[in-house]
């Protein structure tokens, strides 16, 4: 174990890909990221122009017009060439998004795995689409119908900066699988992450226009939704922008895939293994900093337990050690930006003025050896009540809240009505009844039994709902619904 080698220490001013080539962008708008476990700059990058973001549309839309017409087997081909190709790359991959994004090497190759799964689930929705064609013959006297599925065209994917790669891989292996073409806009929080995993995606050698680069942000991405080339809109993200993309598709009646916030609960009851539960809530609560939609800020503890569940939690929080992700004894990274600190920062100071109180504060701890990276040890609160902002509001940061709960019923009604949020909810206990239970009566898309994390495997939609989703399909194998679409044909031939 020890502190592993960078790919590189600065990466210089990244590029755009536009139909196939990368290009230095004309803007005057450049901004620099940082590696968050040091402070110190990484890469520039620029903000797109209109006429480069327009560019990207015109490669886009006149790439899909021969995309679509090469055959299912020489698109597999390239599928497949590129999951080898990110197999080759897999390591520096892992380095690249730790040093961008801040994470612990063994969650970015956990993450780069899960990319690796999706391109894999993509191949898989690929040679199914034969499967989804039907066809009847005599239907009526001298009759035929059969049911085909076509690809709709560009779309725009917007990624974010908790999940740079994953979120890519949610939607663009699907895309090419479909037949469709995408123009990729990824979050200003980790760009060398975003520009990384495109460059070894175009190794596998996909005609130019089929995927296009560019940094952009709420403006850009609004002028690439609005142009008539572009067919719909595959997103991860905050709520706020999510509604806003959603609001803006239905005005132009595009398509969607829109995935937003969580504000999800572990409910530990009475039966449960202790000792195993607190191994998995340390990975919900504090996994990737708390920088993920599934992770979970609710930890309501039913019966008598609770005393013995928060002390062993502390224990643990207390023992995790902060440092570089690159550093493989690291447990806990830094935040991805400053302004995410910040953040987590005023919604702990919120929490306390509505009544919470700190049961173990991390706020002070620092990481030995980065004075200047955006660190912070988890924090776990506790007089929590699900009436207050901080228990139906999520927190997006390594913090728990642990609730007091009566019983099974009262948590899942407190899942079903204390939140407008629906994305995922888990439970611990040795009895088949209770998980039975949660599964069935809890409102929301995705439910772990006897794990932390719903993470649903790439085969599987994210399936969320509420305000958590909105859209025509999810994302992940399900988003083929999003990128094509049925013709049905009638034909009288005697």
């Amino acid at each position: 174990m020890g502190l592993l080698q960078e790919v590189k220490k600065h990466y210089g001013k990244l590029k755009f890909l536009i139909n196939g080539e990368w290009i230095d962008s004309k803007s005057t708008n450049i901004h620099e990221t940082t590696n968050p476990a040091t402070g110190e700059a990484i890469a520039e990058f620029p903000t797109a122009t209109n006429d480069e973001a327009l560019a990207a549309v015109k490669a886009a839309h006149e790439a899909f017009q021969t995309w679509k017409h090469v055959p299912l087997r020489d698109r597999g081909r390239l599928l497949f060439g590129m999951h080898a190709k990110f197999e080759e790359n897999y390591e520096d991959m892992c380095r690249i998004l730790t040093q961008d994004h801040g994470r612990t090497i063994g969650e970015a190759r956990g993450s780069v795995s899960r990319v690796i799964e999706n391109i894999e689930s993509a191949c898989s929705a690929l040679y199914g689409l034969p499967k989804r064609n039907e066809h009847i013959d005599q239907l009526a006297n001298g009759i035929d119908q059969y049911l085909v599925w076509e690809p709709l065209g560009a779309f725009l994917i917007i990624t974010p900066g908790n999940i740079p790669m994953h979120a890519w891989s949610s939607f663009v292996p699907y895309a090419m699988a479909a037949g469709c073409t995408v123009v990729v806009s990824p979050s200003r929080q980790d760009p060398v992450a975003a520009e990384t995993i495109t460059r070894v995606a175009q190794e596998a050698g996909f005609p130019p226009g089929v995927i296009n680069l560019v940094h952009g942000g709420r403006e850009i991405n609004k002028l690439i939704l609005e142009q008539p080339e572009i067919r719909g809109v595959g997103f991860i993200g905050s709520n706020r922008a999510g509604h806003e993309l959603f609001q803006t598709c239905g005005r132009l009646l595009k398509t969607s895939s829109i995935n937003g916030n969580g504000k999800n609960m572990v409910i530990i009851m009475p039966d449960a293994d202790i000792d195993e539960s607190i191994r998995w809530l340390m990975r919900a609560c504090f996994g990737m900093t708390g920088q993920r939609c599934l992770g979970v800020d609710n930890v309501v503890i039913i019966g008598n337990i609770y005393n013995e569940v928060k002390d062993k939690f502390i224990a643990a929080a207390k023992a995790m050690k902060l440092g570089y992700g690159l550093d493989e004894d690291s447990q806990l990274g830094p935040y991805t930006t400053r302004g995410g600190k910040d953040k987590i920062l005023n919604w702990i100071d919120n929490s306390l003025k509505d009544g919470a109180k700190i049961a173990f504060d991390g706020r002070e701890v620092k990481a030995e050896g980065y004075p200047n990276g955006y660190f912070m040890a988890p924090t776990i609160l506790e007089d929590v009540n699900v009436d207050m902002p901080m228990a139906k509001d999520e927190a997006f940061g390594a913090v728990a809240s642990l609730i007091r709960g009566d019983n099974l019923d009262q948590a899942i009604e407190w899942i079903n009505t204390k939140t407008r949020l629906g994305h995922s909810a888990a439970i611990m206990t040795s009895s088949m009844k209770n998980a039975r239970k949660l599964i069935r009566e809890a409102n929301v898309g995705n439910v772990a039994v006897n794990l932390g994390v719903a993470q649903p495997y790439a085969f599987f939609p994210l399936g969320s709902r509420r305000e958590s989703f909105v859209g025509t399909a999810k994302s992940r194998m399900a988003s083929m619904r999003m990128f094509m679409d049925e013709k049905t044909v009638v034909s009288r031939w005697v």
